[in-house]
Protein backbone atom coordinates (compact mmCIF):
# COMPACT_ATOMS: atom_id res chain seq x y z
CA UNK A 1 0.00 0.00 0.00
CA UNK A 2 1.23 3.55 -1.23
CA UNK A 3 1.65 6.12 1.13
CA UNK A 4 -1.27 8.25 -0.96
CA UNK A 5 -2.99 5.78 -0.35
CA UNK A 6 -3.14 5.06 3.06
CA UNK A 7 -3.62 9.11 3.86
CA UNK A 8 -6.88 8.37 1.41
CA UNK A 9 -8.18 5.95 3.97
CA UNK A 10 -7.45 7.63 6.75
CA UNK A 11 -9.25 10.35 6.12
CA UNK A 12 -11.98 8.14 4.95
CA UNK A 13 -11.69 6.66 8.28
CA UNK A 14 -12.09 9.90 9.64
CA UNK A 15 -14.60 10.80 7.94
CA UNK A 16 -17.23 7.42 9.30
CA UNK A 17 -15.85 8.43 12.92
CA UNK A 18 -17.18 12.00 12.48
CA UNK A 19 -20.85 10.69 11.13
CA UNK A 20 -20.99 8.13 13.87
CA UNK A 21 -20.62 10.87 16.51
CA UNK A 22 -23.21 13.04 14.85
CA UNK A 23 -25.86 9.72 14.74
CA UNK A 24 -25.22 8.82 18.39
CA UNK A 25 -25.88 12.26 19.53
CA UNK A 26 -29.56 11.56 18.33
CA UNK A 27 -29.18 13.20 14.30
CA UNK A 28 -32.54 11.82 12.92
CA UNK A 29 -31.46 9.06 10.21
CA UNK A 30 -32.60 11.39 6.92
CA UNK A 31 -30.35 14.04 8.47
CA UNK A 32 -26.96 11.35 8.60
CA UNK A 33 -27.46 9.82 5.18
CA UNK A 34 -27.92 13.45 3.55
CA UNK A 35 -24.68 14.20 5.41
CA UNK A 36 -23.21 11.13 4.04
CA UNK A 37 -23.86 11.54 0.40
CA UNK A 38 -22.74 14.39 0.12
CA UNK A 39 -19.26 13.81 2.14
CA UNK A 40 -18.96 11.10 -0.40
CA UNK A 41 -19.26 12.99 -3.39
CA UNK A 42 -16.78 15.49 -1.90
CA UNK A 43 -14.12 12.76 -1.02
CA UNK A 44 -14.98 11.08 -4.49
CA UNK A 45 -14.36 14.63 -6.64
CA UNK A 46 -11.18 15.26 -4.38
CA UNK A 47 -10.07 11.94 -5.33
CA UNK A 48 -10.47 12.58 -9.11
CA UNK A 49 -8.92 15.63 -9.01
CA UNK A 50 -5.57 15.11 -7.06
CA UNK A 51 -4.64 11.59 -7.50
CA UNK A 52 -4.03 9.14 -10.86
CA UNK A 53 -5.60 5.98 -11.60
CA UNK A 54 -3.70 3.66 -9.73
CA UNK A 55 -4.23 5.48 -6.34
CA UNK A 56 -7.74 6.44 -7.09
CA UNK A 57 -8.49 2.57 -7.64
CA UNK A 58 -6.50 1.36 -4.16
CA UNK A 59 -8.19 3.99 -2.16
CA UNK A 60 -11.21 2.75 -3.57
CA UNK A 61 -10.45 -0.98 -3.09
CA UNK A 62 -10.41 -0.09 0.66
CA UNK A 63 -13.24 2.12 0.77
CA UNK A 64 -15.53 -0.79 -0.74
CA UNK A 65 -15.34 -2.42 2.16
CA UNK A 66 -17.43 -0.20 3.38
CA UNK A 67 -19.67 0.32 0.87
CA UNK A 68 -19.63 -3.07 -1.08
CA UNK A 69 -20.10 -4.61 2.55
CA UNK A 70 -23.33 -2.66 3.39
CA UNK A 71 -24.72 -3.91 0.18
CA UNK A 72 -23.63 -7.04 1.02
CA UNK A 73 -25.22 -7.45 4.36
CA UNK A 74 -28.69 -5.95 2.95
CA UNK A 75 -28.23 -8.79 0.60
CA UNK A 76 -28.13 -11.41 3.83
CA UNK A 77 -31.30 -10.24 4.74
CA UNK A 78 -33.61 -10.09 2.04
CA UNK A 79 -34.61 -13.34 1.31
CA UNK A 80 -35.20 -14.27 5.11
CA UNK A 81 -37.08 -11.09 5.27
CA UNK A 82 -39.32 -11.54 2.71
CA UNK A 83 -39.99 -15.05 3.82
CA UNK A 84 -41.19 -14.49 7.27
CA UNK A 85 -42.62 -10.82 6.70
CA UNK A 86 -44.61 -12.73 3.82
CA UNK A 87 -45.45 -15.62 6.08
CA UNK A 88 -46.52 -13.56 9.19
CA UNK A 89 -48.71 -11.33 6.95
CA UNK A 90 -50.79 -13.89 5.00
CA UNK A 91 -51.41 -15.26 8.99
CA UNK A 92 -52.65 -12.04 9.75
CA UNK A 93 -55.05 -11.97 6.89
CA UNK A 94 -57.43 -14.72 7.78
CA UNK A 95 -59.03 -14.08 4.62
CA UNK A 96 -57.68 -15.79 1.16
CA UNK A 97 -59.19 -13.01 -0.65
CA UNK A 98 -57.56 -10.29 0.63
CA UNK A 99 -54.58 -11.69 -0.75
CA UNK A 100 -56.08 -11.35 -4.24
CA UNK A 101 -57.04 -8.16 -4.06
CA UNK A 102 -53.59 -7.06 -2.85
CA UNK A 103 -51.50 -8.59 -4.92
CA UNK A 104 -54.12 -7.46 -8.31
CA UNK A 105 -53.61 -3.96 -6.72
CA UNK A 106 -50.24 -3.64 -6.64
CA UNK A 107 -49.16 -5.35 -9.58
CA UNK A 108 -52.05 -3.06 -11.66
CA UNK A 109 -50.25 0.16 -9.99
CA UNK A 110 -47.22 -1.24 -11.62
CA UNK A 111 -48.34 -1.85 -15.00
CA UNK A 112 -49.99 1.23 -15.08
CA UNK A 113 -46.65 3.45 -13.75
CA UNK A 114 -44.84 1.52 -15.97
CA UNK A 115 -47.17 2.42 -19.31
CA UNK A 116 -47.34 6.22 -18.29
CA UNK A 117 -43.27 6.28 -17.61
CA UNK A 118 -42.92 4.53 -21.14
CA UNK A 119 -45.07 7.69 -22.42
CA UNK A 120 -42.70 10.20 -20.60
CA UNK A 121 -39.69 8.31 -22.19
CA UNK A 122 -41.26 9.03 -25.88
CA UNK A 123 -41.89 12.46 -24.84
CA UNK A 124 -38.70 12.95 -23.45
CA UNK A 125 -36.93 11.46 -26.50
CA UNK A 126 -38.87 13.89 -28.70
CA UNK A 127 -38.41 17.08 -27.05
CA UNK A 128 -34.12 16.76 -26.64
CA UNK A 129 -34.22 15.71 -30.38
CA UNK A 130 -32.32 12.79 -29.17
CA UNK A 131 -31.47 10.07 -32.08
CA UNK A 132 -28.80 7.30 -32.53
CA UNK A 133 -27.66 8.85 -35.80
CA UNK A 134 -25.01 10.69 -34.64
CA UNK A 135 -23.75 8.14 -31.56
CA UNK A 136 -20.26 7.33 -32.32
CA UNK A 137 -19.30 3.55 -31.43
CA UNK A 138 -16.25 3.17 -30.02
CA UNK A 139 -14.72 -0.01 -28.74
CA UNK A 140 -16.05 0.09 -25.16
CA UNK A 141 -19.81 0.41 -27.17
CA UNK A 142 -18.87 -2.31 -29.86
CA UNK A 143 -18.09 -5.02 -27.21
CA UNK A 144 -20.92 -3.89 -25.26
CA UNK A 145 -23.41 -4.58 -28.65
CA UNK A 146 -21.79 -7.49 -29.04
CA UNK A 147 -22.59 -8.97 -25.95
CA UNK A 148 -25.95 -7.79 -25.73
CA UNK A 149 -26.36 -9.73 -29.10
CA UNK A 150 -25.17 -12.54 -27.66
CA UNK A 151 -26.86 -12.38 -24.32
CA UNK A 152 -30.26 -11.79 -26.07
CA UNK A 153 -30.34 -15.44 -27.03
CA UNK A 154 -31.23 -16.25 -23.24
CA UNK A 155 -34.63 -13.62 -24.10
CA UNK A 156 -35.39 -14.86 -27.58
CA UNK A 157 -37.46 -17.68 -27.08
CA UNK A 158 -39.05 -17.04 -23.69
CA UNK A 159 -42.66 -17.64 -23.83
CA UNK A 160 -45.60 -16.14 -21.03
CA UNK A 161 -46.34 -19.64 -20.36
CA UNK A 162 -42.50 -19.95 -19.50
CA UNK A 163 -41.99 -16.97 -17.75
CA UNK A 164 -44.78 -17.46 -15.39
CA UNK A 165 -43.61 -21.31 -14.65
CA UNK A 166 -40.61 -19.48 -13.70
CA UNK A 167 -42.25 -18.11 -10.71
CA UNK A 168 -43.12 -21.64 -9.48
CA UNK A 169 -40.79 -22.29 -6.79
CA UNK A 170 -39.68 -26.10 -7.62
CA UNK A 171 -36.86 -26.18 -4.72
CA UNK A 172 -37.64 -23.59 -2.31
CA UNK A 173 -33.86 -23.95 -0.43
CA UNK A 174 -32.30 -22.59 -3.87
CA UNK A 175 -34.39 -19.75 -4.51
CA UNK A 176 -33.58 -18.64 -0.66
CA UNK A 177 -30.17 -18.88 -1.94
CA UNK A 178 -31.22 -16.72 -4.52
CA UNK A 179 -29.85 -19.36 -7.29
CA UNK A 180 -32.50 -17.69 -9.97
CA UNK A 181 -33.83 -14.40 -11.35
CA UNK A 182 -36.51 -15.50 -10.37
CA UNK A 183 -35.99 -16.26 -6.87
CA UNK A 184 -37.55 -13.29 -4.92
CA UNK A 185 -40.87 -13.89 -6.34
CA UNK A 186 -40.88 -17.66 -6.18
CA UNK A 187 -40.02 -17.09 -2.30
CA UNK A 188 -43.01 -14.93 -1.95
CA UNK A 189 -44.94 -17.71 -3.39
CA UNK A 190 -43.61 -20.31 -0.67
CA UNK A 191 -44.72 -17.69 1.72
CA UNK A 192 -47.75 -17.47 1.05
CA UNK A 193 -48.19 -21.35 0.78
CA UNK A 194 -46.87 -21.47 3.89
CA UNK A 195 -48.82 -19.15 5.54
CA UNK A 196 -52.04 -20.17 4.05
CA UNK A 197 -51.18 -23.48 5.29
CA UNK A 198 -50.41 -22.24 8.41
CA UNK A 199 -54.54 -20.76 8.75
CA UNK A 200 -55.13 -24.36 8.08
CA UNK A 201 -54.04 -25.87 10.95
CA UNK A 202 -55.44 -23.17 12.94
CA UNK A 203 -58.63 -23.78 11.61
CA UNK A 204 -58.44 -27.74 12.53
CA UNK A 205 -56.38 -27.46 15.74
CA UNK A 206 -57.05 -23.90 17.38
CA UNK A 207 -54.22 -24.75 20.29
CA UNK A 208 -51.54 -25.95 17.65
CA UNK A 209 -52.12 -23.56 15.36
CA UNK A 210 -52.32 -20.59 18.22
CA UNK A 211 -48.32 -21.89 19.00
CA UNK A 212 -47.28 -21.61 15.17
CA UNK A 213 -48.41 -18.29 14.51
CA UNK A 214 -46.49 -16.67 17.79
CA UNK A 215 -43.50 -18.91 16.73
CA UNK A 216 -43.76 -17.27 13.47
CA UNK A 217 -44.66 -13.68 15.24
CA UNK A 218 -41.45 -14.19 17.73
CA UNK A 219 -39.33 -14.82 14.32
CA UNK A 220 -40.28 -12.17 12.33
CA UNK A 221 -39.76 -9.83 15.33
CA UNK A 222 -36.19 -11.65 15.48
CA UNK A 223 -35.83 -11.11 11.79
CA UNK A 224 -36.51 -7.66 12.05
CA UNK A 225 -33.83 -6.43 14.85
CA UNK A 226 -32.05 -7.70 12.33
CA UNK A 227 -33.19 -5.47 9.85
CA UNK A 228 -32.80 -2.58 12.29
CA UNK A 229 -29.58 -3.07 13.18
CA UNK A 230 -28.20 -3.31 9.54
CA UNK A 231 -30.16 -0.17 8.66
CA UNK A 232 -28.88 2.27 11.12
CA UNK A 233 -25.62 1.61 8.47
CA UNK A 234 -26.92 3.52 6.32
CA UNK A 235 -25.13 6.58 6.25
CA UNK A 236 -21.99 4.93 5.81
CA UNK A 237 -22.42 3.07 3.10
CA UNK A 238 -24.47 5.32 0.92
CA UNK A 239 -20.78 7.97 1.57
CA UNK A 240 -18.87 5.22 0.69
CA UNK A 241 -20.29 4.32 -2.68
CA UNK A 242 -21.07 8.09 -3.49
CA UNK A 243 -17.06 8.26 -3.16
CA UNK A 244 -16.77 5.22 -5.64
CA UNK A 245 -19.35 6.31 -7.99
CA UNK A 246 -17.93 9.62 -8.09
CA UNK A 247 -14.16 8.72 -8.57
CA UNK A 248 -14.65 6.44 -10.75
CA UNK A 249 -17.04 8.23 -13.21
CA UNK A 250 -15.44 9.55 -16.40
CA UNK A 251 -16.63 12.85 -17.18
CA UNK A 252 -15.46 12.93 -21.14
CA UNK A 253 -18.05 10.37 -21.78
CA UNK A 254 -20.70 12.38 -19.59
CA UNK A 255 -20.02 15.47 -21.79
CA UNK A 256 -20.25 13.54 -25.12
CA UNK A 257 -24.08 11.96 -24.00
CA UNK A 258 -25.09 15.24 -21.62
CA UNK A 259 -28.24 15.09 -23.73
CA UNK A 260 -29.30 11.82 -23.03
CA UNK A 261 -28.22 12.20 -19.61
CA UNK A 262 -29.93 15.21 -19.21
CA UNK A 263 -33.38 13.51 -21.04
CA UNK A 264 -32.91 10.90 -19.20
CA UNK A 265 -33.00 12.48 -15.52
CA UNK A 266 -36.26 15.66 -16.92
CA UNK A 267 -38.10 12.13 -17.91
CA UNK A 268 -37.37 10.51 -13.96
CA UNK A 269 -37.86 13.60 -12.62
CA UNK A 270 -41.85 13.92 -14.40
CA UNK A 271 -42.02 9.71 -13.38
CA UNK A 272 -41.49 11.35 -9.83
CA UNK A 273 -44.17 14.49 -10.33
CA UNK A 274 -46.44 11.09 -11.86
CA UNK A 275 -46.14 9.34 -8.48
CA UNK A 276 -46.85 12.13 -6.08
CA UNK A 277 -50.50 12.57 -8.49
CA UNK A 278 -50.96 9.64 -7.48
CA UNK A 279 -50.06 9.61 -3.92
CA UNK A 280 -52.11 12.85 -4.10
CA UNK A 281 -55.62 11.56 -5.36
CA UNK A 282 -55.48 8.77 -2.57
CA UNK A 283 -55.21 11.72 -0.09
CA UNK A 284 -51.31 11.27 1.08
CA UNK A 285 -49.36 14.49 0.77
CA UNK A 286 -46.51 14.08 -1.25
CA UNK A 287 -44.29 16.00 0.06
CA UNK A 288 -44.41 14.65 3.60
CA UNK A 289 -44.33 11.16 2.00
CA UNK A 290 -41.24 12.22 0.43
CA UNK A 291 -39.53 13.29 3.24
CA UNK A 292 -39.96 9.79 5.02
CA UNK A 293 -38.96 7.92 2.02
CA UNK A 294 -35.58 9.84 1.10
CA UNK A 295 -33.28 7.55 3.46
CA UNK A 296 -34.67 4.78 0.55
CA UNK A 297 -34.33 6.77 -2.44
CA UNK A 298 -31.08 7.73 -1.44
CA UNK A 299 -29.23 4.56 -0.61
CA UNK A 300 -31.37 2.73 -3.98
CA UNK A 301 -29.62 5.84 -6.03
CA UNK A 302 -26.54 5.25 -4.48
CA UNK A 303 -26.38 1.44 -4.75
CA UNK A 304 -28.43 1.10 -8.02
CA UNK A 305 -29.53 -2.23 -6.67
CA UNK A 306 -33.64 -2.61 -5.88
CA UNK A 307 -33.40 -5.96 -4.54
CA UNK A 308 -30.93 -4.69 -1.97
CA UNK A 309 -33.26 -2.09 -1.03
CA UNK A 310 -36.26 -4.13 -0.08
CA UNK A 311 -35.49 -4.32 3.38
CA UNK A 312 -35.57 -0.08 3.75
CA UNK A 313 -38.13 -0.37 1.35
CA UNK A 314 -40.51 -2.35 3.65
CA UNK A 315 -39.12 -0.97 6.66
CA UNK A 316 -40.28 2.47 5.31
CA UNK A 317 -43.75 1.48 4.02
CA UNK A 318 -44.53 -0.14 7.54
CA UNK A 319 -43.20 2.12 10.34
CA UNK A 320 -43.23 5.65 8.28
CA UNK A 321 -45.88 5.35 5.99
CA UNK A 322 -48.20 3.18 7.75
CA UNK A 323 -48.80 0.83 5.06
CA UNK A 324 -50.28 -2.99 5.86
CA UNK A 325 -47.04 -5.73 6.14
CA UNK A 326 -48.81 -7.78 3.72
CA UNK A 327 -49.02 -4.69 1.25
CA UNK A 328 -45.68 -3.68 1.68
CA UNK A 329 -44.01 -6.70 0.98
CA UNK A 330 -45.59 -7.59 -1.96
CA UNK A 331 -45.12 -4.33 -2.84
CA UNK A 332 -41.66 -4.24 -2.58
CA UNK A 333 -41.51 -8.01 -3.63
CA UNK A 334 -42.98 -7.56 -7.18
CA UNK A 335 -41.65 -4.09 -7.28
CA UNK A 336 -38.02 -5.53 -7.30
CA UNK A 337 -38.29 -7.59 -10.43
CA UNK A 338 -41.56 -6.10 -12.15
CA UNK A 339 -42.96 -2.75 -13.59
CA UNK A 340 -39.79 -0.78 -12.78
CA UNK A 341 -40.98 2.75 -13.79
CA UNK A 342 -37.13 3.74 -14.48
CA UNK A 343 -35.15 0.29 -15.93
CA UNK A 344 -38.07 -1.12 -17.62
CA UNK A 345 -39.81 1.79 -18.71
CA UNK A 346 -38.39 5.20 -19.65
CA UNK A 347 -35.28 3.52 -20.55
CA UNK A 348 -36.48 1.21 -22.84
CA UNK A 349 -39.05 3.85 -24.88
CA UNK A 350 -36.34 6.26 -24.83
CA UNK A 351 -34.12 3.82 -27.06
CA UNK A 352 -36.60 2.63 -29.19
CA UNK A 353 -37.81 5.99 -30.39
CA UNK A 354 -33.91 7.28 -31.19
CA UNK A 355 -32.94 3.97 -32.96
CA UNK A 356 -36.24 3.33 -34.99
CA UNK A 357 -35.25 6.69 -37.40
CA UNK A 358 -32.03 4.70 -38.15
CA UNK A 359 -34.02 1.83 -39.68
CA UNK A 360 -36.67 3.79 -41.63
CA UNK A 361 -39.32 3.86 -39.07
CA UNK A 362 -41.09 6.77 -38.42
CA UNK A 363 -41.31 6.64 -34.43
CA UNK A 364 -44.18 9.30 -34.61
CA UNK A 365 -46.66 6.80 -36.30
CA UNK A 366 -49.59 5.99 -34.11
CA UNK A 367 -48.93 2.69 -34.49
CA UNK A 368 -45.28 2.52 -33.66
CA UNK A 369 -46.16 4.69 -30.83
CA UNK A 370 -48.97 2.14 -29.03
CA UNK A 371 -46.98 -0.86 -30.18
CA UNK A 372 -44.28 0.63 -28.39
CA UNK A 373 -46.46 1.62 -25.20
CA UNK A 374 -47.74 -2.07 -25.10
CA UNK A 375 -44.69 -3.74 -25.71
CA UNK A 376 -42.71 -1.80 -22.77
CA UNK A 377 -45.47 -2.68 -20.12
CA UNK A 378 -45.47 -6.17 -21.06
CA UNK A 379 -41.96 -6.30 -21.48
CA UNK A 380 -41.61 -4.61 -17.30
CA UNK A 381 -42.96 -7.93 -16.56
CA UNK A 382 -40.98 -10.03 -18.75
CA UNK A 383 -37.49 -9.11 -17.01
CA UNK A 384 -38.39 -10.61 -14.05
CA UNK A 385 -37.75 -13.80 -15.55
CA UNK A 386 -34.35 -13.02 -17.04
CA UNK A 387 -32.76 -10.71 -14.99
CA UNK A 388 -30.58 -7.78 -16.05
CA UNK A 389 -32.57 -4.72 -15.18
CA UNK A 390 -32.33 -2.48 -18.17
CA UNK A 391 -30.19 -3.89 -20.48
CA UNK A 392 -32.72 -7.07 -20.81
CA UNK A 393 -35.80 -4.90 -20.58
CA UNK A 394 -34.09 -2.99 -23.61
CA UNK A 395 -33.31 -6.45 -25.51
CA UNK A 396 -37.06 -7.83 -25.36
CA UNK A 397 -38.58 -4.54 -26.68
CA UNK A 398 -36.12 -3.86 -29.35
CA UNK A 399 -36.22 -7.36 -30.55
CA UNK A 400 -40.10 -7.41 -30.05
CA UNK A 401 -40.38 -4.03 -32.31
CA UNK A 402 -37.15 -6.11 -34.65
CA UNK A 403 -35.08 -2.70 -34.20
CA UNK A 404 -30.98 -3.46 -33.98
CA UNK A 405 -30.33 -4.42 -30.15
CA UNK A 406 -26.83 -3.97 -30.96
CA UNK A 407 -27.47 -0.16 -30.66
CA UNK A 408 -28.27 -0.62 -27.02
CA UNK A 409 -24.58 -0.71 -26.27
CA UNK A 410 -23.85 2.91 -27.18
CA UNK A 411 -24.88 3.87 -24.30
CA UNK A 412 -22.45 2.41 -21.29
CA UNK A 413 -20.23 5.05 -20.90
CA UNK A 414 -22.82 6.87 -18.94
CA UNK A 415 -25.57 3.60 -18.39
CA UNK A 416 -24.09 3.97 -14.38
CA UNK A 417 -25.15 7.50 -14.14
CA UNK A 418 -28.52 7.35 -15.29
CA UNK A 419 -28.86 3.63 -13.47
CA UNK A 420 -28.81 5.43 -10.44
CA UNK A 421 -31.81 7.72 -10.62
CA UNK A 422 -33.34 4.92 -12.70
CA UNK A 423 -33.33 2.45 -9.44
CA UNK A 424 -34.42 5.12 -7.08
CA UNK A 425 -37.14 5.96 -9.19
CA UNK A 426 -37.80 1.94 -9.52
CA UNK A 427 -38.03 1.60 -5.89
CA UNK A 428 -40.30 4.51 -5.03
CA UNK A 429 -42.28 2.59 -8.02
CA UNK A 430 -42.92 -0.19 -5.43
CA UNK A 431 -43.57 2.08 -2.06
CA UNK A 432 -45.95 4.41 -4.57
CA UNK A 433 -47.74 1.00 -5.76
CA UNK A 434 -48.02 -0.36 -1.98
CA UNK A 435 -48.91 3.05 -0.68
CA UNK A 436 -51.61 4.03 -3.02
CA UNK A 437 -53.01 0.20 -2.59
CA UNK A 438 -53.28 0.47 0.53
CA UNK A 439 -55.07 3.39 0.30
CA UNK A 440 -57.72 2.38 -2.09
CA UNK A 441 -58.13 -1.07 0.60
CA UNK A 442 -58.95 1.13 3.40
CA UNK A 443 -55.34 -0.61 5.23
CA UNK A 444 -53.83 2.16 5.70
CA UNK A 445 -52.94 3.68 9.28
CA UNK A 446 -53.10 7.36 8.89
CA UNK A 447 -51.73 7.81 11.93
CA UNK A 448 -48.12 6.29 11.33
CA UNK A 449 -47.98 8.55 8.62
CA UNK A 450 -48.99 11.67 10.31
CA UNK A 451 -46.01 10.93 13.01
CA UNK A 452 -43.90 13.53 13.31
CA UNK A 453 -40.70 10.99 13.38
CA UNK A 454 -38.54 10.48 10.50
CA UNK A 455 -36.49 7.60 11.50
CA UNK A 456 -36.63 4.28 9.64
CA UNK A 457 -35.71 2.72 12.80
CA UNK A 458 -36.34 5.19 15.98
CA UNK A 459 -35.95 2.37 18.66
CA UNK A 460 -32.94 0.54 16.98
CA UNK A 461 -29.71 0.64 18.57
Amino acid sequence: MSGLIAVNIAIFIVALVLLARWQRRGASLSKVVLMGLVIGVVLGALLQWLFESDVIAGTIAWVDIVGGGYVQLLKMIIMPLVLVTILSAVTRLHDASSLGKISLGVLAMLMITTAISAMIGIGMTQLFGLSADGLVQGARELERGQAIIERSAQVADLSVPQLLLSFIPANPFQDLAGARATSIISVVIFATFLGLAALGIKRENPAIGDKLLDGIEVVQKWIMRLVRMVIRLTPYGVMALMAKVVSTSNLDDILNLIGFVAASYVGLTLILIMHALFLTGVGIHPLRYFKKVWPVLTFAFTSRSSAATIPLNIEAQVSRIGVPPAIANFAASFGATIGQNGCAGLYPAMLAMMIAPTVGIDPLSIEFLATLVLVVTMASFGIAGVGGGATFAAIIVLSTLDLPIALAGLLISIEPLIDMGRTAINVNGSMTAGTVTSRLLGQHDGAVFAANGDELSEKAS
